[in-house]
């Protein structure tokens, strides 16, 4: 896949954004995908905060990650924090080829994505795939995954038979599912295996270790992943501010695990604790609003700065 070919019109509508020309009307309503997971929920949070400040208003929409990448080709979602890699790669490998949707930038390097299991199992003996088949019994032939679309590597791991899993089943539920699942085992010292990734604020409440071995599936380095962010076809090109704005938009793993720590450990709303997370790190705005202006074309920093009150 030729990422440089991808890149070059969203940079160079993203030099129009640097020059100071502020967006037309049309761009002033932002659709954004919301996966269903924690950190998509702090991440777009996060960015419609911003959009809001800039004078622009945004909408989510709650979709499965096949439905997210549709909607992006036939403009119906104009921007996807989300495109973890190389773990979706392959699935969504012709939506690139194709130029049905366009990437923005980089949003988080240094994220993991792979299966997991409580430390009392790893100590046991389960530390790579190759030893789930060997304990069969003690799992139930389950893994523990999240949304339908999500699991594909898994349901394809078993239809190929790979790690001699060929009889086991993928459960699919929803991130809240799967967690409450892990709670209730890890609580009872159970046996389970589940999609575990970083960040998340999983690797505080719960002792796991991420197994080796699932290179297949997840990529090398327990699934290391850099997760993208996209955006429909021609979305730069028409809305150079609003695009700029999601190009800046990057992340670290511990900013991510203290803000959806906050969501899921503290109960406060996705809102808000973006809110508290900017409020406790005004510095990033610095970085965040570079070369970006208001949605009427003005400074972007104080705009947001009086707005979120720093």
């Amino acid at each position: 896949m030729e990422w440089k070919s991808l890149l070059g019109g969203t940079a160079l509508a993203l030099v129009a954004a640097q020059a100071g020309w502020a967006d037309g009307e049309a761009c002033g309503k932002v659709r954004i995908a919301d996966g269903g997971w924690t950190d998509i929920a702090f991440t777009n949070a996060t960015a419609e905060l911003l959009l809001g400040a800039l004078g622009y208003e945004s909408e989510q929409t709650l979709l499965g990650l096949d439905v997210t990448y549709v909607s992006l080709q036939n403009d119906q979602i104009d921007v996807f924090q989300g495109n973890w890699r190389p773990v979706q790669d392959e699935q969504y490998k012709s939506y690139f080829d194709n130029k049905h949707v366009e990437v923005l930038g980089t949003n988080l390097a240094g994220a993991k994505y792979t299966l997991a299991v409580p430390d009392y199992v790893a100590a046991a003996g389960v530390t790579s795939f190759g030893d789930l088949a060997a304990h069969a019994a003690e799992f139930d032939r389950r893994i523990y995954g999240i949304e339908p679309g999500t699991n594909q590597m898994l349901i394809d791991m078993i239809a190929a038979d790979r790690h001699g899993l060929g009889d086991w089943k993928v459960v699919e539920s929803s991130e809240a599912g799967m967690l409450a699942q892990v709670a209730r085992a890890v609580e009872k010292k159970e046996w389970i295996v589940f999609l575990g990734w970083a960040p998340h604020p999983m690797n505080v409440n719960y002792d796991i270790t991420y197994l080796s071995g699932g290179d297949i599936e997840f990529g090398p380095d327990l699934g290391s992943a850099t997760v993208w962010t996209l955006s429909r076809p021609g979305y730069a090109a028409e809305c150079p501010n609003a695009a700029k704005l999601f190009a800046n938009l990057t992340y670290d793993i511990d900013f991510e695990n203290h803000g959806m720590q906050r969501i899921m450990g503290d109960g406060e709303s996705p809102p808000d604790a973006a809110r508290a997370m900017i409020a406790a790190e005004p510095a990033r705005l610095d970085k965040w609003l570079d070369g970006v202006t208001t949605l009427a074309g003005e400074p972007a920093l104080p705009a947001v700065r009086a707005a979120l009150g720093l």
